[in-house]
């Protein structure tokens, strides 16, 4: 038996998908009472899962299968010219590597990040209970890395390291600095210290086939997805 087949999951009863309406969604989660490390979560990543604060999950509807794993194998990954241009207009960003925790300062900018750029969403109005349980983690691979410029944060990652890559579990920047494309800058430093580090892949998420706001992971090429229990580049 392997390490896995040990391993205890739990589904939600159906609810209300967040990203595709009239659909009913369900989840399957690792029970947070089973032994975890970076390797166990590894192998889950291989096959689909995500974490959101101390959990691991992955979507498990009946019904509908457009949830897509996507990840970026970063060793045949060139930024196109748009890409390039981002790299270039942030230069002058520092990116460090701390410990997740909360701060006053770090919560404002993920204030104004959800205020004004997700509304429209689940996660707004934005508070402190949520930034902790959503973000802050004290498991050994979770990490924040802070984007500045001239000691002021812009920007933060949060993502994991993993034996097999990087995770990105989540990103916010400063609405302000629409100019910069954090989002993409982010996404491409990931890569970048992806490789740096002899990693294979940068894991994004899920990506769904005609939603808007999950559109943009399909700009990173090559890119794969999880589909019929193997990973495979999309044409």
């Amino acid at each position: 038996m392997t390490e896995l087949a040990r391993l205890k999951f739990y589904a939600t009863q159906p609810h209300a998908c967040s990203y595709l309406p009239n659909e009913q969604a369900t989840t399957l989660f690792l029970d947070p009472s089973q032994p975890m490390n970076g390797q166990i979560y590894a192998e889950l990543s291989e096959l689909g899962f995500r974490r959101s604060g101390d959990h691991l999950y992955r979507p498990h509807c009946q019904l509908c299968k457009a949830c897509v794993p996507a990840r970026i194998p970063v060793a045949r990954f060139r930024p196109s010219r748009k890409q390039s241009r981002v790299l270039k207009r942030n230069l002058d960003i520092k990116v460090t590597r701390c410990d997740p925790g909360f701060t006053e300062e770090r919560y404002q900018l993920y204030a104004r990040y959800i205020s004004e750029r997700h509304a429209d969403g689940d996660m707004f109005p934005p508070s402190r209970g949520q930034f902790s349980t959503f973000l802050v983690s004290h498991l050994p691979y979770a990490f924040f890395y802070e984007m500045r410029v001239e000691d002021r944060l812009i920007g933060l990652a949060v993502t994991d390291v993993l034996p097999n890559g990087m995770s990105a579990v989540y990103t916010f920047y400063d609405p302000s600095e629409e100019k910069r494309s954090l989002g993409v800058f982010g996404i491409l430093w990931q890569i970048a210290e992806t490789r740096r580090l002899g990693l294979n892949a940068v894991y994004l998420g899920y990506w769904i086939k005609g939603c808007r706001k999950m559109s943009y992971k399909t700009e990173y090429r090559p890119i794969e997805l999880f589909v019929n229990q193997r990973w495979v580049a999309l044409a």
